[in-house]
């Protein structure tokens, strides 16, 4: 897929230091049509191996994905790389410390992608299911159970969500953010559009940067959405099929019975 993945991550939600600048009112969550929203959705291949060379080349660079094994790149129903490519990333983007060596070396297919390499900036591993996009009405949940929790959708809004507007606070400036809680965060653009070139030509303007490292980030946080999608609809068939000849049984075996007349 690719020769080089990049080393870059977007540095995507940074609810970083004084990004947590978090009062007033919520910010604006546009909802997005995911390709592995609903009982049917399935992650996009391309998309998740466009979200990983966006993370790679724009937010490893702060972002870690320390629960993320480099292995499960290779898995079905993710990113999907060959067990050569996956061997040749981690070699060539990561280096992990080996006790054994009391040293350096270069990551393995078994090793777990880096913690952040700043103390502020959060770690994105499960960054999709820990924030919530839409609420509402307040204890209900309602718009929880139409759309779901939208962490994706928080995530791409809050990478396009810049307005270009700066102010400064105690020696830190804050840059506006449309989507972010209180409308101001610490954290600068972390994408402009035309970051990355893509090896399938896909564009790479700004919203779709936004939605490809998004997706990506779903899958670190659900890797095995698609095998448990897959268990729940097989469960749902099996519980409907017995229901089914649960009913015919009980009718055959009390017809007789209720077919009697009292005397």
């Amino acid at each position: 897929m690719m020769k080089k993945l990049g080393i870059a991550t977007v540095t995507a939600l940074t609810l970083s230091a004084g990004g947590a600048l978090a009062a007033g009112g919520e910010g604006h969550i546009h909802d997005v049509d995911f390709s592995f929203e609903g009982p049917f959705g399935k992650f996009d291949q391309n998309q998740l191996q466009r979200g990983l060379q966006i993370y790679t080349e724009v937010c490893a660079a702060c972002h870690g994905l320390q629960y993320v094994p480099f292995r499960t790149l290779g898995d079905e129903g993710g990113p999907h790389l060959p067990e050569d490519q996956v061997r040749a990333y981690a070699e060539q983007n990561f280096e992990t410390f080996d006790n054994e060596l009391d040293d350096t070396r270069p990551a393995k297919p078994a090793d777990h992608f880096p913690g952040s390499n700043i103390a502020e900036a959060p770690d994105l591993s499960l960054m999709a299911k820990a924030r919530a996009g839409f609420h509402g009405p307040y204890g209900t949940g309602i718009n929880q159970l139409v759309k779901g929790m939208g962490g994706p959708e928080y995530i791409a809004s809050l990478l396009t969500g810049y307005t270009g507007e700066t102010k400064e606070e105690a020696g830190t400036t804050f840059y506006e953010n449309t989507a972010f809680p209180g409308g101001w965060i610490a954290m600068a653009p972390p994408l402009a559009g035309e970051d990355v070139e893509f090896a399938d030509g896909h564009s790479n303007e700004l919203h779709h940067e936004a939605e490809d490292i998004s997706a990506f980030l779903m899958w670190t946080a659900e890797p095995k959405m698609m095998a448990r999608k897959q268990a729940g609809l097989s469960g749902v068939i099996f519980l409907t099929v017995l229901t089914v000849l649960l009913y015919l049984t009980n009718k055959r075996i009390w017809a007789p019975i209720k077919g009697k007349k009292s005397h």
